[in-house]
């Protein structure tokens, strides 16, 4: 084309079509036959052209875009699920605009005000913790809203997740048939990570229910708390860590820091002490022994929440709450002691 730019009406030129049947082509419309489709796409990449979406967002009100939330991009679950959710929604014509809170609720409502400005046609939050002033936000603009991984009481719009006192309780029922009975908890500081500190809750519950004595808490430093961490802090309190018999890990990457740290102290695990994680992490299998951890389901969950989505966008709009039954995946840190 000389370096002119390449329009649509270039494109119906080139196929003998009408701009309007290359525009529903190029939007995967499907009064369009695929054949004819196929074909429209192949002349548009030979001419170079690009459909560009703008003028038709503003014409119907439709972004094509969900907005996303993450607590980090750099947890191997939170990694899961958006990839579970993006090859869910391969297909379906919508985009996701992702977003990291870096486990803060107010960078979140920072962040929900950003994306909600690119006008999306549904909004997915990770976690249930959230600001007042992000609360009234969402609840204007009455979009289709899904929190995932967590559970809440009181959820905005609709849920997908797994409930942390099923799986903590699944460890505690674990290590209690194994034999141990004085636990520690291995995690966050306080007030720095909502989901970390319900496991905490959630173990503690499932202790009492036992009949077993306090649940200690070992502070790691601030979240999220990194297998260094979890490393240094159980070889700040050297081999006096036995005392306990079971250190139950805010995470997998925690759970095997300390596990290193107990080999380095000369510490058997599980003789000693026993030891597990969460969230069935790749190092939990690598790790020597295996590390005893939860499952979470991190990919389902994010093939959930594109289910619940697509109805959602389709005009469903009962309350939903999906509630994925985790999964105790035993390794040899608790072996029988």
């Amino acid at each position: 084309m000389s370096g002119a730019r390449v329009t649509m009406r270039d494109v119906a030129r080139a196929v003998g079509m009408s701009p309007m049947t290359v525009s529903r082509a190029l939007r995967s419309d499907s009064s369009v036959s695929l054949e004819t489709r196929t074909r429209i796409r192949a002349a548009a990449d030979r001419l170079g052209y690009v459909y560009d979406g703008t003028a038709a967002a503003f014409r119907t009100r439709k972004s094509g875009f969900v907005a996303l939330t993450l607590p980090s991009l750099n947890n191997a679950n939170f990694a899961e699920t958006y990839r579970g959710l993006s090859e869910a929604m391969a297909g379906s014509g919508m985009q996701l605009l992702l977003g990291a809170t870096n486990y803060q609720v107010e960078k979140e409502e920072e962040l929900v005000r950003q994306l909600l400005a690119r006008n999306p046609e549904a909004l997915v939050l990770t976690g249930g913790h959230h600001t007042a002033a992000m609360r009234d936000l969402v609840a204007a603009r009455n979009l289709p809203l899904v929190e995932m991984w967590d559970l809440p009481e009181a959820p905005l719009g609709h849920a997908v997740g797994v409930s942390t006192e099923a799986a903590m309780a699944l460890v505690v029922a674990h290590l209690v048939e194994t034999g141990r009975r004085r636990f520690a908890f291995l995690g966050a500081s306080e007030g720095t990570d909502r989901r970390g500190a319900a496991r905490r809750a959630a173990v503690e519950a499932a202790a009492r229910s036992h009949g077993l004595p306090q649940v200690a808490f070992i502070d790691a430093g601030p979240a999220p708390v990194s297998m260094r961490q979890g490393a240094a802090r159980v070889a700040e309190i050297g081999r006096e860590i036995a005392d306990h018999d079971a250190l139950i890990c805010v995470s997998d990457p925690v759970a095997f820091g300390a596990l290193s740290a107990c080999a380095r102290l000369g510490l058997d695990v599980p003789g000693d002490l026993a030891i597990t994680g969460f969230g069935q992490f790749e190092v939990a299998e690598v790790a020597v022994p295996q590390i005893t951890t939860v499952a979470v389901e991190a990919h389902r969950i994010g093939e959930e929440v594109a289910g619940l989505l697509d109805a959602l966008l389709a005009g469903e709009a009962a309350p939903r709450r999906i509630e994925i039954a985790p999964r105790l995946v035993p390794g040899a840190t608790s072996a029988q002691a």
